[in-house]
């Protein structure tokens, strides 16, 4: 359309106005200074070392270190959501530099995954042929935007020298064990040595020296921040290859292919985030991170306090956690996952005498029955056994435990509902007190016994007046404000105590009988760190022929990826749930089959043939930005002190700024903290968190338009007419969502900079709305942007001649009107720009920019000259061109940034609104500084004020000083 069309823009022709800004104009300034701040390295920022490039040390600056969060190399391109967050990093990095700031701001590529690894089985392209050729398309969409990148420190996480360090950190957990009493990761080393010297003992009471190797790996492994064991994964047969929980629908099967998904337990890789639990939780209160981010990693790692509680079975026992041991006279049956290993040793051969037959499920033994009910769970994902299902399942496995507070002999089930991802995978069933509890009493007629009182004093709903006897309730009774009932046994009595003081005596009687203790519980569970892929990084890790584990030493490193000739897993019938996976890796016998010195002379080992998930190179690349052609170490440590090291304000040190998505709250940024801890602990950084501020951007969203069946047609085609929308004739629905290639909604950038130019585009991306929140992108609104920089234009250069308009002049000579709106301008845009308000710096650009239009006559030079230097991190591009006319010879990018005179800022005088029984009746021109008191004397005296009130009294009057005065009569 005609108003979107930047030719049309003024209603000049090109050929009357031949230097007018247009978008052919804006392409050619674009690509020049693009062109130039590349060959001279204008945002390039030096190390405290020297620059990288090994010129002179730096001039002494105070640092700022921004980041964007990895952007992934995807085949489809850029379109214009994707850059948000990278243009608000850049305006504010600019911003920083014209303040003086040494700033660090460059991008590089989280490039291994998932994505790649489909293609290359669907075309049988090397991934890395794919992901390099998207990595360039990607690097030329980033520079036409004009992003100031610093190039030399830019990298792919699939560069070899990247991925030897993600080896070499992994070598440094592999080789580490968390101190508990010095609360830090130590050197493996240090505790063999303490095992060698009897400082710690070893279980069995054995010697050291007594140990075999094996032995002595396994009593290594059950320390080791990285360890292999068995775990529990989702492992599909029909995909050959082991799935992540995202990966799983709601309902068990693959999201691709719809295969069916079975709980196996496979050899995996698992790093020990569970040790930093508690550092991982009381870290986050220094940090200056989004309320809602923090209380996701809270909720995530779970921290809960209780007990440990060990019920008798056989000659042995079943130990639980639970919360609440104050309610332990109310256990009536405990649960155990189906995964629990003590099942099977517990399950007797036949059912014992006067078994329920509900309970049995209707097998013969307790075997089959126990059997048939962890094939049913297996196939369930772990989303779906912890939803609310209306009918409780289970079996009862034929054992009993006793309750050892009042030695009641309690039948032991199997549930879905319990995961042995949390706790110990067992619990005490309390089903007057536990919802879900209360739902499978119900359904398998076990006894509910209330201990914690209802009281009808305080509580209310379903709790209120309902009494103790639980047949007549409709669900569980639950609080943590009532009294203990029903609670006395032979040597302890809870009897009328509150939660509190029940909770503190049971676990003080639990730990005198040696049958309990009080203890912190968490939800996180250890990161599963192993893939069966080929797109991903190598373990450093062989096997000798005992299949113990050796580290590869530093020298080795890195192990790069081998050839393969297949990259697709192996697939199996999709309902074999016995089949085990077979990684592409393991079919290159020579890579994978190798005689190596580690040490001790010439041997066999076996490689890993797993890879490090997606994760890896993403947990520690804020600190290559820092150092990135460093082939002696990891980082130089002054370098990282310089950049991350702790401050004042920021104990935990870290990234000054770090921009993404609220998507990866509770996966990358628990991951990198954790890593981050553990190279603190071993002394190879200085900064325990790796992200100080952490700013989640909002989405930019698109209308979806559907046909009848429900599939989305291209919203580029879709007319609308009276209020309705139609594709090819046909009326479709629109419905605001996610902007993308599958939902035919995507606008990449490279259109509306081939019709507007960048700067059009990055102003249009930042006047959106508030950063932080979400906002629906329109194409046809952009053109307000554009016609924002040609009145720029238009007020410094000439459009027929092109020569510069603006006129010499001292502020002396300046009227004072413009003055002031020059030095409130340059007030509000510094204030927004350092509170990230983008939105409200353009809008202030623009009020200064149409108040010159409107002025007319030409510009004076002092003026001109702060409103380019205000536009410059927003619109960099046409801020060099304007600067460079304007007469300058340096890059508009170091200059410094305008500083308001507080006498233009603060106005004369405003306008005072008075009131009288909510109607304005007066408007008076006061003093910013009035005093309520003065104030209301002035408002009081006016003659239309006096009038309004007809010599009535006043009841009361309210002053707001200076904007308002109200005024309520008697």
């Amino acid at each position: 359309m005609s108003e979107t069309n930047p030719a049309a823009a003024t209603g000049m022709s090109v050929d009357a106005a031949p230097h007018r800004y247009t978008a052919a104009m804006a392409a050619e300034i674009e690509a020049r200074w693009q062109d130039f701040w590349d060959a001279e390295g204008t945002y390039a920022a030096p190390n405290p070392k020297g620059d990288l490039a090994g010129e002179p040390e730096m001039v002494a600056k105070p640092k700022k270190f921004f980041m964007d969060m990895f952007p992934y190399p995807s085949g489809a391109g850029l379109h214009v959501g994707h850059p948000l967050g990278y243009i608000a990093t850049d305006v504010y990095a600019r911003f920083h530099r014209m303040t003086g700031h040494n700033v660090l701001h460059t991008l590089g590529f989280d490039a291994f995954g998932l994505p790649a690894e489909q293609y290359a089985v669907q075309t049988g392209t090397h991934p890395r042929v794919s992901t390099e050729a998207n990595i360039e398309n990607m690097k030329v969409q980033l520079r036409r935007l004009g992003l100031g990148h610093d190039k030399r420190r830019s990298f792919a996480t699939i560069d070899p020298d990247y991925y030897r360090w993600t080896q070499w950190i992994f070598l440094q957990i592999f080789n580490s064990w968390y101190d508990d009493e010095a609360r830090k990761a130590r050197p493996i080393a240090d505790l063999i040595a303490q095992f060698v010297s009897g400082e710690r003992a070893l279980p069995g009471g054995r010697s050291w020296s007594e140990l075999s190797a094996a032995e002595r790996a396994d009593v290594l492994g059950e320390y080791r921040l990285a360890y292999a064991s068995d775990a529990p994964v989702n492992w599909c047969p029909g995909l050959g290859t082991v799935l992540a929980n995202e990966e799983v629908t709601a309902d068990g099967r693959s999201e691709r292919g719809n295969f069916p998904v079975f709980k196996a337990k496979l050899r995996q890789w698992n790093m020990r985030i569970t040790a930093y639990a508690d550092r991982l939780l009381d870290d986050l209160d220094a940090l200056d991170w989004p309320e809602a981010i923090k209380l996701q990693q809270r909720n995530w790692i779970g921290r809960s306090e209780g007990a440990r509680v060990d019920f008798p079975i056989d000659g042995e026992h079943i130990t639980v956690f639970t919360t609440r041991p104050d309610t332990l006279f109310g256990a009536t049956y405990m649960v155990l996952a189906p995964e629990h290993p003590l099942v099977e040793k517990f399950t007797p051969a036949q059912w014992p005498d006067g078994t329920h037959q509900m309970w049995t499920g209707g097998h013969r033994t307790p075997t089959d029955a126990v059997a048939a009910y962890r094939a049913q769970a297996a196939a369930k994902s772990d989303v779906e056994r912890q939803a609310e299902a209306k009918d409780k399942t289970g079996v009862f496995t034929g054992a009993y435990a006793t309750n050892p507070v009042n030695g009641e002999q309690i039948p032991v089930f199997i549930a879905d509902y319990v995961l042995m991802g949390y706790g110990t995978g067992a619990i005490m069933a309390v089903p007057a007190h536990d919802s879900r509890d209360f739902a499978f009493a119900r359904a398998f007629e076990l006894p509910i016994r209330c201990v914690v009182e209802p009281s009808t004093a305080s509580d209310s709903g379903s709790a209120a007046g309902r009494g103790t006897d639980p047949s007549t309730w409709d669900d569980a009774f639950v609080s943590y404000d009532a009294k203990i009932v029903n609670s006395s046994g032979e040597d302890v009595c809870l009897d009328g105590l509150g939660v509190v003081e029940a909770k503190a005596r049971i676990t003080e009687w639990l730990e005198r009988k040696g049958i309990g203790e009080g203890t912190v519980n968490f939800r996180l569970r250890d990161w599963l760190f192993s893939r069966q892929r080929y797109w991903g990084e190598p373990f450093p890790i062989v096997y000798d022929e005992e299949g113990i584990a050796h580290a590869l030493p530093e020298s080795m490193l890195p192990l790069e990826l081998p050839e393969v000739e297949d990259y697709s897993p192996r697939t199996f019938d999709p309902d074999d749930a016995d089949a085990q996976p077979e990684t592409p890796l393991s079919r290159n016998e020579e890579w994978v089959n190798v005689t190596l010195d580690l040490g001790d002379g010439p041997k066999k080992y076996r490689r890993e043939t797993n890879t490090m998930p997606n994760w890896a190179g993403s947990c520690w690349y804020e600190l290559r930005y820092l150092d990135p052609h460093n082939s002696e170490q990891l980082v130089d440590p002054e370098i990282e002190r310089y950049w991350m090291g702790p401050r004042e304000g920021m104990p935990h040190g870290g990234v000054d700024l770090y921009v993404g998505g609220a998507e990866h709250a509770v996966l990358h940024l628990l991951y990198a903290r954790f890593w981050s801890k553990v190279l603190y602990d071993l002394g190879h950084v200085s900064s325990a968190e790796p992200f100080h501020r952490l700013f989640n951007q909002g989405m930019i969203q698109a209308y979806v338009y559907r046909d009848s069946r429900g599939i989305a047609v291209p919203a580029a085609e879709v007319e609308e007419r009276d209020g309705a929308y139609y594709y090819q004739g046909e009326q479709v629905s629109r419905l605001l969502g996610k902007m993308g290639k599958s939902l035919k909604n995507a606008v990449t950038p490279d259109e509306i900079c081939a019709e507007y130019g960048a700067d059009t585009l990055r102003l249009y991306e930042m006047a959106m709305g508030p950063l932080d929140v979400s906002r629906p992108w329109d194409t046809r609104a952009v053109v307000g942007q554009f016609r924002l920089l040609q009145r720029l234009w238009r007020n410094i250069v000439d459009e027929t001649t092109g020569a510069v308009t603006v006129v010499d002049a001292e502020p002396a000579d300046i009227d004072e009107e413009t003055l002031r709106a020059l030095h409130k301008a340059i007030d509000g845009v510094r204030g927004d720009l350092e509170g990230m308000r983008f939105n409200t710096a353009i809008a202030k650009v623009t009020e200064l920019n149409n108040h010159l239009t409107k002025a007319g006559g030409p510009v004076p030079r002092p003026v001109a000259e702060a409103l380019v230097l205000m536009v410059a991190p927003l619109a960099p591009h046409i801020a060099e061109e304007l600067w460079r006319r304007l007469g300058h010879t340096g890059s508009v990018v170091h200059q410094d940034f305008p500083v308001a005179d507080p006498a233009y800022v603060v106005d004369e005088t405003v306008t005072c609104v008075v009131q009288v029984k909510g109607k304005v009746k007066a408007r008076l021109e006061v003093s910013p500084s009035i005093s309520e008191e003065e104030l209301e004397k002035v408002a009081l005296a006016d003659e239309k004020v006096v009038a309004a009130l007809g010599g009535g009294g006043i009841r009361k009057v309210i002053v707001r000083a200076p904007k308002l005065v109200n005024i309520v009569p008697a």
